[in-house]
This record gives C-alpha cells, sequence and structure tokens, in this order.
C-alpha cells in the first residue's frame, strides 16, 4: 500500500508540476504566461494575470509537498482546491464535463486524487513520516481527516469559483 501511495502522489506531483511550468514557461508544449493570461481571461479568471500566477505557485507547491509528503494534508488541500477551480472554469465555459468536449473532467479527477490522499495519509515513504509528524488522520480517522481537507479545499476554491461565476456572467456569449 505505501509504494502505490507514493505512486499516487508523485504522479499527481508530476501533473501539478507539469501544469505550472506549462503557464510559468510555456514548457510541456505549454502556452507559456503571456498566453496562459488570455486564456484564463476568457475562462472568467480576473484579473487574468493575478489567478495565473495564483494557479501557478499553488501548483507548483502541491506539487513539492505532495511529492516529499510533506504536509501531506496541506499539499492534498491546496491540490484539491486548485483543480477544483480548474474543473469548473472549463465546465462553465465548455457547457460540458467531458474533457473530449473541452470539459473540466480531467482537473476534476485530479482534484478526486488528491483528496484520496487526505483519506489515506501519505503513505510511509513520505517525509511527514520520516520526521514523526502525526498525520491528520492520527487524530481523526481517515475518513474525518479526508472530509476535513476536502470541505477546507471546497470552502478555499468557492471565493474563486463565484468570482468566476459573475466574471464568466459579464463576458458576451457567443450566441450574442
Amino acid at each position: 500500500m505505501d509504494i502505490g501511495l507514493l505512486a499516487l502522489r508523485l504522479l499527481i506531483a508530476a501533473v501539478l508540476f507539469a501544469h505550472a511550468t506549462q503557464k510559468a514557461f510555456g514548457w510541456f508544449s505549454g502556452p507559456g504566461l503571456a498566453k496562459a493570461e488570455s486564456q484564463f481571461a476568457m475562462l472568467g479568471q480576473e484579473p487574468a494575470a493575478v489567478k495565473v500566477r495564483l494557479a501557478i505557485t499553488c501548483e507548483l507547491s502541491a506539487a513539492v509537498l505532495l511529492a516529499l509528503g510533506l504536509a501531506t494534508p496541506l499539499g492534498a488541500i491546496i491540490a484539491t482546491a486548485t483543480m477544483l477551480v480548474a474543473g469548473y472554469s472549463l465546465i462553465t465555459l465548455n457547457k460540458s464535463f467531458w474533457a473530449a468536449a473541452g470539459g473540466g473532467e480531467y482537473p476534476i479527477v485530479l482534484a478526486a486524487l488528491a483528496g484520496v490522499i487526505a483519506f489515506t495519509g501519505p503513505g510511509a515513504y513520505a517525509v511527514d513520516e520520516a520526521i514523526g509528524v502525526l498525520p491528520l488522520t492520527a487524530f481523526a480517522g481517515g475518513g474525518v481527516a479526508g472530509l476535513i481537507v476536502v470541505v477546507t479545499a471546497a470552502v478555499a476554491a468557492a471565493p474563486v469559483i463565484l468570482s468566476t461565476r459573475r466574471s464568466r456572467a459579464k463576458q458576451p456569449t457567443s450566441s450574442s
């Protein structure tokens, strides 16, 4: 089980790292900062320059925390909240859940996977374990700990989602 949790943490961390560096530097066939700002504006993420940098910071910090298994609940909160915002933004823009139609299916799955780590803890191969940090699951059962992380992530994502919703409502529709 511990190897599986390590693999899951590393997979999510790698994807988040790639997403952040796509936006920041254009790595991994990404748009780079200027084009990412345009994309964020189209998604209703205003002010786009601030929201792009916030997304980059969140994705990189979550990637580092999850990869190392350090402050794992915090890493799971950041990853889950960030991917909830991304998923919501894509779903509302393209009016579809499914990735094949431009929807937010993929980031929602990433949010769910980060949430899974909150329910299980980081496993034995984690800095938290090596330095003797008690996981959140030690204070509250896995179900309660996971629920705390997921609810915290939803609360953290809510203001950005509401801001996105207001911005999208102000944007002209393609049928206008």
